[in-house]
């Protein structure tokens, strides 16, 4: 009989952690509000960064008596945490606990190459491994299962989540971000059920192994990979073809460094992310105005941190594109789903007055048999205006019309955008594979 603390005598709970995962909402609402005026009184009395500009704002700790109350509250973003570990080195004036306090230190470095620190308290990096374990358990984990964490592990804030899988009870590998070769033999010598990497590498490493005449359905024995770090996973079109190439379940994971590995993911019934909001509150913004969008419509996505000590976080702008609902999942959890993660602000092109994501661009490519999958966008200028390029590959034994291809891509795309970009039809192979996170606009305007 397994010995583990969730087995029922004829099987295993639904959920990790049944009272907090359906919690009605308001009750989501009280523990939330209790829990975020404990955090902002920590960062008032703690930062010399928050307390300084939550008095320009004119606001503090006695001003929040609601939810709605943390709109008077600043933002901040990425540069603000780049400039103030610059100004007080090594870890900002952002920080809210002693250095002795720190156990755990993770690190991204953005496009400025400057790496910016996300430390963590041992409550801290309790909190999230147990929120980890909540995921992998909802995303349909088990401690019968054998999981491979296919993710880099140098200073990746992604790397410690493979705690939140032995948790669970699952037996795990440490790969970590090893050549695709020797990966693909672990997989052949012991057998790992279950895996974690971007949507991206799952899909190279899916062809990389047919090319070396092992079919990832019939030879090998994964059947769920986990995936984040790139929106392909929340498009139903890149990841239904992921699934047929694996013979294996798709589930998408968010997550960012300055808070932890991954704070939202899909559960068995994949109807969107579930967010950790007894973990983090969202908010989800017009990213011009700053107001509150409806639920279904994208914005940018805005965080607050409201367990971490070491550097919480409030209002905290992502620069991530996302659409979100309260509605319960058919799984009986009730905090709150993301649709999906669209783009990034920074990655939103403007083609004739149209906002396009690279996610858009996706949707179409993906469903279309009969090219590759792979994809690029090139963006020039004519005359002053922005001009699209999408670059397909046609697929490996394509016969027909090149010009009959590149009509219906465009026609597919004018359905979903409105707009007639131009399409360049490459033979198959052509472009670049992505081994991490794929690199999808090349912006070639002076």
């Amino acid at each position: 009989m397994p010995n583990h603390r969730l087995w029922r005598g004829n099987g295993y709970a639904p959920y990790w952690d049944e009272e907090l995962e359906t919690m009605p909402r308001e009750k989501i609402k009280e523990l939330q509000l209790k829990l975020l005026q404990e955090t902002v009184e920590l960062a008032y009395h703690n930062s010399d960064y928050y307390r300084t500009t939550f008095a320009a704002a004119g606001v503090s700790p006695e001003n929040l008596h609601s939810l709605d109350d943390l709109k008077k509250f600043p933002f901040i973003d990425k540069k603000i945490l780049r400039k103030r570990q610059e100004v007080v080195p090594p870890y900002g004036d952002l920080v809210c606990v002693p250095h002795d306090d720190l156990v755990y230190l993770s690190a991204s470095s953005g496009s400025t190459g400057v790496p910016t620190a996300s430390p963590f308290t041992w409550q801290d990096f309790e909190d999230w491994q147990d929120y980890e374990a909540r995921l992998f358990w909802s995303s349909g984990l088990r401690p019968t299962d054998i999981y491979c964490h296919s993710l880099q592990f140098t200073l990746f804030v992604g790397g410690p989540d493979v705690v939140g899988a032995m948790k669970v009870g699952a037996l795990s590998i440490w790969a970590g971000a090893i050549p695709s070769e020797r990966l693909l033999d672990i997989f052949q010598k012991w057998k790992p059920t279950a895996i974690w990497t971007t949507p991206s590498y799952a899909w190279y490493l899916g062809e990389t192994a047919q090319g070396q005449g092992v079919d990832p359905m019939r030879d090998l024995a994964v059947r769920r990979i986990f995936v984040a770090g790139e929106p392909g996973g929340s498009i139903p079109e890149t990841r239904q073809r992921i699934e047929a190439l694996w013979g294996a379940e798709l589930y998408d994971y968010y997550g960012l460094s300055d808070i932890f590995g991954a704070c939202a993911g899909m559960c068995e019934a994949k109807n969107g992310l579930h967010w950790a909001e007894d973990h983090i509150l969202v908010e989800v913004l017009n990213p011009d105005t700053g107001e509150e969008v409806k639920e279904g419509e994208r914005g940018e996505l805005v965080i607050t941190s409201l367990r971490k000590k070491a550097r919480p976080l409030i209002r905290f702008r992502t620069g991530d594109i996302v659409s979100h609902t309260t509605e319960p999942c058919s799984c009986g959890r009730t905090h709150l789903r993301l649709h999906g993660i669209h783009g990034r602000v920074d990655d939103m092109l403007i083609i004739r007055g149209v906002n396009v994501f690279p996610s858009d661009i996706e949707k179409v490519v993906r469903q279309n048999e009969d090219l590759t999958g792979e994809y690029r966008l090139v963006v020039n200028e004519e005359k002053h205006l922005a001009v699209l390029t999408v670059e397909v590959e046609q697929a490996e034994g394509y016969n027909a019309s090149a010009d009959r291809l590149e009509h219906e891509v465009v026609s597919d795309i004018f359905k979903i955008l409105g707009i007639k970009p131009r399409v360049k039809i490459l033979p198959p192979n052509t472009l670049e594979r992505a081994t991490h996170k794929a690199k999808r606009v090349f912006d070639e305007r002076k």
